[in-house]
């Protein structure tokens, strides 16, 4: 681990452009977790999602239908500031949910239960559509890819409130969207983290296995290329 943070600080002292990384995953997949410890390891700035500061959760998950375009836009508002801030910054940012998921999947899902009206979904989309013809897409996008099961262990592990009422079909909806989000909707680059049988907060030897595969798509770098200059 410690050769390969020396290979990263080179790459950094070698000029390379500021990079934009997103975490993508459903809720209890692990991204905040793992934007911190990525964080940590490269050298990375976090930036993590407005969760405990959004004055609608509460509400949204005690009466989706009437909440549920407050939500979206409060996240979409939130991501898109983010995103302005992330694209001015001089560091590399390291994401804990983007813009993309937050409506290709979890807007597009609300709207799917009937949860928007159809004039409240193209008003939204319209405001999107129009933030993001000035953005560019994450250099590169990690998405942790989990069962239903493993979402539940972890977000009763963790304990909020507001989500221990999240019906199963919920998740099951949005893992769905997930996936078509990444193989049909985005159209940036990816690479995709298995997590039902990792644990990569507590084992060194599964953090160290996502860590080969970002060096790999970032840097040019493999296991045993053994302190070679990064191509990137």
């Amino acid at each position: 681990m410690q050769h390969k943070a020396e290979i990263i600080t080179f790459a950094k002292a070698d000029n390379l452009s500021p990079m934009h990384i997103a975490i993508a995953g459903n809720i209890g997949s692990g991204k905040t977790t793992l934007t911190t410890l990525l964080a940590r390891h490269y050298g990375w700035t976090p930036q993590f999602e407005a969760v405990d500061d959004n004055p609608y959760l509460d509400d949204y998950y005690k009466d989706i239908p009437r909440w549920s375009f407050n939500l979206e836009v409060f996240f979409l508002r939130h991501r898109f500031r983010d995103m302005l801030n992330i694209a001015h910054s001089s560091q590399t940012v390291i994401q804990d949910r983007s813009i993309y998921e937050g409506v290709y999947v979890f807007t597009a899902n609300n709207y799917a239960m009937g949860n928007l009206t159809d004039r409240d979904y193209e008003t939204y989309m319209e405001l999107f559509e129009s933030m993001m013809s000035v953005m560019r897409l994450p250099d590169l996008m990690i998405y942790l890819r989990a069962s239903v099961p493993h979402l539940v262990a972890n977000i009763q592990q963790r304990g909020r409130d507001y989500e221990q009422t999240i019906p199963l079909d919920y998740l099951k909806n949005l893992n769905e969207r997930y996936e078509d989000f990444i193989h049909n909707k985005y159209k940036g680059r990816v690479l995709t983290v298995g997590v039902d049988t990792l644990d990569f907060q507590n084992r060194p030897q599964d953090l160290a296995s996502i860590i080969d595969s970002i060096d790999a798509e970032l840097f040019g770098l493999f296991p045993e290329d053994d302190g070679q200059q990064p191509t990137r």
